[in-house]
């Protein structure tokens, strides 16, 4: 019944938004975010600051995106899994892919403080796509043995043995956990061969990329590591490579403790083909080097990442702004082709920074990748007094708090999904959240035909410190 009624929901929405409904079949493009099968990658936005937490999915168009084409999902939707309680944190992390098999992207959101009884708090629940998207139900699984506190932190869809079919891996606090082929059970979750993670790691995200030349995909576990004789933590960022035979025996540590190369949360570290040698490079930001903060890129090579990168601050020759105490410079980053040249680029949030003697504003610097790597020269930067930008630059809005670098409109560039986690949207509100969408061109981002949304326009109910959109699906 809930189901159904599910269905009969969003299948009015898809309708009214021309995305077809019951009996209108779309091919399936095989994109990892494309929900629906239409050939365009889809925007999912995590909020999980209210009332136990909200995804929001606009889907992609040649226009790009609308509030006119979407769907909100949360625990208490109709043939999704669960209930919604203020601590879950549902959408805490985001991510996509075809997880059974039958061509449509599905949706998978993590919601780490998920109360279960008799079991750790966490959970992932996957809410299946399809030629109309979520009307399928969904499927949750939870923490698989009593050490999986905080099952979900991070989630990633990718191939972990190279046998050309995706696996759904999970991260707790401290442990890491990842499902054969197939749709996933509540008893099928396995844990490497060899134990990797070293004591008093907590983990906050893990990437998936093609960091080394390994059969299948690596991961990249990063997140913050106690010190137990002060109790001082530090950020922490590893590799596990994966590929056939004993998963766990290739695991190395790049940064831990007061390393000015490490990174701590999920928005903070993203990964992709900047050179265009066929691997995977890794940024990750870290606000604690320089005045104001920095981002780091490694280049991924056949033998995985090194521990050693090129680190960047707003006092590098080339970058635009400058290097002040507090700007948040790389709390947020992402990675994609911009400008369609093969080769991705990497946009830096600096979500602190002031802008026209208003503090907290918020900025955001886009660089180019190329051949011989991430370049400044043409380096852009974008708020909300550039021109183009929907809104104005007002005092703790924190613009960039949260990117997403992924092509919306079907051109063959990325478009930049920019958060704001503290846009004070309706009258003495608080912390409301907005999110904009910078469209990728040849020569970089363009601020020609941004858009910006709020959960004002998904009818959301009015809730202080939402910080709507403070997370995308990656």
């Amino acid at each position: 019944m809930r189901a159904r009624t599910l269905a009969a929901a969003t299948a009015a929405v898809l309708a009214v938004a021309g995305l077809g409904a019951p009996g209108a079949v779309a091919a399936p493009s095989a994109l990892a975010d494309d929900f629906n099968g239409d050939g365009y990658r889809d925007l999912a936005i995590g909020t999980p600051k209210a009332s136990g937490g909200t995804v929001t999915v606009l889907f992609g168009s040649a226009s790009g995106v609308s509030p006119a084409r979407s769907v909100n999902i949360t625990q208490n939707t109709p043939g999704v899994p669960g209930t919604s309680e203020s601590e879950d944190k549902f959408g805490e992390n985001v991510t996509s892919g075809d997880v059974d098999g039958d061509g449509y992207a599905d949706l998978i959101v993590g919601a780490p403080f998920e109360q279960v009884t008799g079991k750790p708090r966490g959970s992932v629940t996957i809410v299946w796509g399809g030629p109309t998207p979520f009307t399928s139900g969904g499927m949750t699984l939870t923490a698989p043995t009593g050490e999986a506190f905080a099952f979900g932190e991070g989630t990633a869809f990718a191939d972990i043995d190279g046998d050309g079919t995706g696996n759904l891996v999970v991260i707790g606090a401290d442990t890491f956990w990842w499902y054969a082929d197939g749709k996933p059970t509540q008893d099928g979750a396995l844990a490497p061969e060899v134990g990797f993670l070293p004591e008093n790691v907590l983990l906050d995200g893990v990437v998936a990329g093609h960091f080394s030349g390994t059969d299948g995909s690596d991961y990249v576990l990063h997140g913050r590591k106690m010190d137990p004789d002060n109790g001082t933590t530090g950020n922490y960022v590893g590799l596990l490579r994966g590929g056939p035979g004993d998963l766990g025996r290739s695991y190395s540590v790049l940064a831990e403790g007061t390393a000015p190369q490490g990174a701590s949360w999920a928005p903070a570290v993203d990964g992709g083909d900047i050179n265009g040698d066929g691997y995977d490079d890794l940024v990750t930001g870290n606000t604690a080097v320089g005045q104001g903060g920095s981002f780091t890129v490694r280049y991924g090579k056949a033998t995985g990442l090194p521990v050693t990168g090129t680190t960047y601050t707003q006092a590098s020759a080339g970058v635009p702004g400058t290097d002040e105490r507090y700007d948040n410079f790389g709390a947020a980053v992402a990675v994609g082709d911009a400008t369609g040249d093969g080769r991705a680029d990497v946009a830096v949030g600096a979500s602190y920074e002031t802008v026209d003697g208003h503090s907290n504003v918020g900025n955001i610097v886009f660089l180019k990748g190329g051949s011989g790597g991430l370049t400044t020269s043409g380096a852009q930067s974008f708020h909300q007094a550039t021109s183009g930008v929907p809104g104005a630059a007002e005092a703790g809005d924190h613009f960039g708090s949260s990117l997403r670098l992924r092509d919306i409109n079907g051109n063959g560039r990325a478009d930049l999904a920019v958060g704001a986690f503290g846009e004070d949207v309706l009258p003495n509100g608080y912390d409301d959240g907005a999110a904009w969408v910078l469209r990728g061109a040849t020569t970089g981002l363009t601020s020609t035909y941004a858009t910006a949304f709020n959960a004002t326009d998904f009818d959301y109910p009015v809730v202080d410190g939402r910080r709507f959109a403070d997370t995308f699906g990656r």
